[in-house]
């Protein structure tokens, strides 16, 4: 439990050192952790309408943040280059992340053609459109963290791959706790985050080499 608890806070650790600069990419984390925990709590009666606000606010707003505000240049606070960041990432890189999102984008327009050239019921409402466009989200999100989440198990070992999936389902809880005066430091007009001490995002313990990204 130790070497599993340890190895979350360094993938915690490293990902918010890394990829997390920009004040508001955390401000944009912080909205779509709120949004995240808002679905969680909606699982529980309404599964599709869970899948529609992690999908259009959470996923939207958290990735907007890496894709256009978080810095992509040579990272002099780490000294590492962004392409070193994502050639070594465990997770989900701005790579595969653009596959993923490719292929959410493609489902409401698969759906809607599937619909006009009749190889599928057409649609009563607009809601009922909603309604299946959530459950092939939902469908699509599951696959794509269990299906990592294998893929870890497989080509590196059980605990990263079981670390990361634990990782990707707190976080929303996580991001609230560090990124919660995201948003009253852009208001101070603060862009960037001064460079972090491990003090102060929970940080893991010494003695693991310098560049090694796991989350």
């Amino acid at each position: 439990m130790q070497s599993f608890l340890a190895e979350l806070k360094t993938q915690r650790w490293d990902d918010h050192r890394y990829y997390h600069h920009s004040r508001i990419n955390q401000s944009l984390h912080f909205l779509s952790a709120v949004s995240f925990i808002i679905a969680y709590i909606t699982m529980f009666f309404d599964p599709v309408k869970s899948a529609l606000i992690g999908w259009l606010v959470s996923m939207v707003s958290r990735q907007s943040g890496h894709f256009f505000f978080e810095p992509k240049g040579y990272d002099e606070v780490n000294a590492v280059t962004f392409e070193r960041k994502e050639e070594i990432k465990v997770g989900f890189n701005l790579k595969r992340k653009t596959i993923l999102f490719a292929t959410w984008l493609s489902v409401p327009v698969a759906l809607a053609a599937c619909s006009v050239f009749g190889w599928i019921s057409p649609f009563k409402s607009f809601a009922d459109y909603l309604h299946l466009l959530g459950v092939l989200w939902l469908g699509l999100a599951a696959a794509g963290l269990l299906g990592r989440t294998l893929y870890l198990c497989i080509t590196r070992n059980v605990q990263t791959g079981v670390v990361w999936f634990t990782k990707i389902l707190t976080d929303p809880f996580h991001d609230v706790k560090i990124y919660h005066r995201a948003p009253l430091h852009l208001l101070r007009g603060e862009w960037f985050e001064p460079a972090s001490h491990p003090s102060d995002h929970d940080a893991p313990p010494p003695g693991r080499a310098h560049g090694e990204l796991r989350a």
